[in-house]
């Protein structure tokens, strides 16, 4: 129980919120509510933001009690949230607090509210707490990559194809030091991972379709999927190659958060694991969680142990389930910030920290390493009447959101038209997935366009609209395009936020807010030659960035020195086998 305790012991200055009193399977609604959370993390949930909340009766979570725009939840006294940051007050108590002061939003993400005049607990240092240590760790570029023998390194990555490429650019450099790669994943990227030349294993055998539930009866579906993918990952760390029927053994294990059961397939194997992943998922005090909302700083590093928490009650008896019948492990009887598992483990962040410097209270074992690029333009052919457009007239500016549903998308469509032609400029809309650019007729300032290399693109735009997927803002700032984000779900509205913060774009845009007006503001902020050139000078400092060699370089700087073999005992010789027998010495 001591090595239980120990591995579950939180990586953020909190206490650990003791989510059950007894090892088991919580409560199948409050499981169904949290599923809802974590499916949002994995890309299992996307961007509808029409989909109505599960029932109350469904949950024991405190929830908003109505969709009213402005509607807060009930909030707490100052004295009963300084609680929340004193480790002398039980665990017990404090659920309670965080029932009290969260709420779940229709769309997945967690509000909740700390009074102004808390002040936030300073990080500890204490043996456990390795996250906090604020140290002068080496830079990533002080030397090159060391020569680790050739390995057999899976990468287990959940969520939608803005989430898999970049570990695409990370597999193919570690081919190129020798590795042997292979990318397990959603089934529907099989072949883009292929193309790439990486080796693929599926991780369930259904699509990822990338949308929120039409409502509660799809919850069971959703878990259903998670479980799925849960189940599927100690196969990709041991079984043979699909196709060619090659042995496969994992060495070391590459992961993003949302593949949940990563730490404890690792610990099984004793094979070492790296996190990497595209948002923030390390308890900090400078900003907060991607997947909550709150506002106050006192709250910031508190956000990410709620919704650790929230997301533990999703899957906690799936890990569980797994760990006995799988892996032959001891259940997790409390939470910590890697689901129950180990938290000496290093995590790799693959932005650009020119956009979001390294917090300062990370320590050693976590690396911000840059944006990850493929590079997709350079085979892109793009048609004829599309570059007889972009000669035609001046730069235009982007709008697209991609793979996202739009509500309604003709509204949506005569309102980019309306703010474009207000502005006096040119537009091109990505028709996307979400029926945008249905025009009752042509504008020859508007250019319809279907899918197309961000790469390619956006050096040819002056300025850029989008969802705010991590993609699609790398590919817009290394262009040197001033950028609005329209936020639908997820961590959207956090990489608004960091992109209005840098100064190469107006305050983010949420989506129920999108209107004429608020576009017509966010377009005349890009044209400002003073933000363009912001984003001229983010676009240079980017330019050297290499994230697939720094998350290389990160790999190898955590990889733990392999152990020498025991040297084996020198056979005995049969002289001596025969005094044994007849009891000599």
């Amino acid at each position: 129980m001591a090595e239980s305790r120990r591995r579950s012991s939180s990586s953020s200055s909190f206490s650990p919120v003791r989510i059950e009193s007894e090892i088991g399977v919580g409560d199948e609604s409050e499981c169904r509510e949290a599923a809802g959370v974590a499916s949002v993390s994995n890309g299992i949930r996307g961007g509808d933001t029409t989909t109505e909340p599960i029932p109350s009766q469904l949950s024991k979570l405190e929830r908003s009690k109505t969709k009213t725009k402005g509607q807060r939840h009930q909030n707490i006294l100052p004295e009963e949230a300084a609680q929340i940051f004193n480790d002398k007050i039980p665990v017990r108590q404090k659920r309670k607090l965080l029932k009290r002061i969260a709420s779940v939003k229709h769309d997945g993400t967690v509000e909740f509210e700390v009074p102004g005049d808390v002040e936030p607990q300073a990080p500890g240092v204490g043996s456990d707490d390795i996250y906090n240590i604020v140290v002068d760790d080496e830079p990533l570029d002080a030397t090159g990559p060391q020569y680790i023998p050739p390995l057999q390194i899976v990468m287990l990555i959940v969520g939608t194809r803005g989430d898999v490429q970049p570990f695409i650019a990370i597999g193919k450099r570690l081919q190129d030091y020798g590795h042997r790669v292979r990318l397990a994943t959603h089934s529907n990227f099989k072949e883009f991972v292929e193309t790439a030349g990486l080796e693929f294993f599926p991780l369930d055998m259904v699509k990822n379709k990338g949308f929120l539930p039409s409502g509660p009866s799809e919850i069971s579906v959703q878990r259903n999927q998670i479980k799925d993918i849960i189940y599927s990952l100690l196969p990709a760390c041991r079984e043979p190659d699909i196709d060619s029927g090659i042995p496969f053994k994992a060495d070391a294990i590459i992961a993003n958060p949302p593949a949940y059961g990563h730490t404890h397939v690792a610990e099984a194997l004793k094979v070492p694991l790296h996190i990497f992943f595209t948002m923030p998922w390390t308890p900090t005090s400078e900003f907060p969680h991607p997947l909550s909302r709150v506002k106050q700083p006192a709250g910031y590093r508190l956000s990410y142990q709620i919704v650790d928490s929230l997301i533990w009650l999703g899957i906690r008896d799936m890990i569980n389930d797994l760990r006995k019948k799988k892996l032959k492990l001891r259940p997790v009887t409390y939470l910590s910030g890697s689901q129950g598992s180990d938290s000496d483990v290093p995590h790799g962040y693959l932005w650009s920290p020119h956009l979001v410097p390294k917090p300062k209270d990370w320590g050693p074992k976590i690396d911000v390493v840059g944006f990850c690029f493929l590079d997709l333009a350079s085979n892109y052919e793009p048609p004829e009447s599309l570059l007889k457009w972009l000669e035609a007239g001046q730069k235009p500016i982007y709008i697209g959101f991609g793979s996202l549903p739009v509500e309604e998308p003709e509204k949506m469509t005569q309102t980019i038209v309306e703010a474009v032609e207000q502005t006096g400029q040119r537009g091109i809309i990505n028709k996307g997935w979400g029926g945008l650019g249905n025009l009752a007729e042509p504008k020859d300032y508007i250019y319809l366009l279907d899918n197309c290399p961000h790469d390619w693109l956006f050096l040819q735009c002056k300025a850029v609209v989008h969802h705010g997927g991590a993609g699609t803002t790398a590919a817009g700032l290394k262009a040197a395009c001033p950028t609005t984000i329209v936020p639908f779900f997820g961590d959207q509205p956090f990489w608004g936020e960091r992109v209005h913060a840098r100064g190469v774009g107006p305050p983010p845009i949420p989506v129920d807010e999108f209107s004429c007006t608020k576009l017509v503001g966010a377009i005349n902020f890009m044209l400002d030659p003073k933000v363009k050139e912001r984003a001229v000078d983010l676009a240079k400092a980017m330019e050297n960035e290499d994230g697939a060699t720094g998350a290389v370089k990160a790999f190898f700087k955590h990889l733990p020195p392999k152990k020498p073999e025991p040297e084996p005992s020198p056979a005995p010789s049969s002289f001596s086998c025969f005094r044994k027998c007849f009891g000599g010495a």
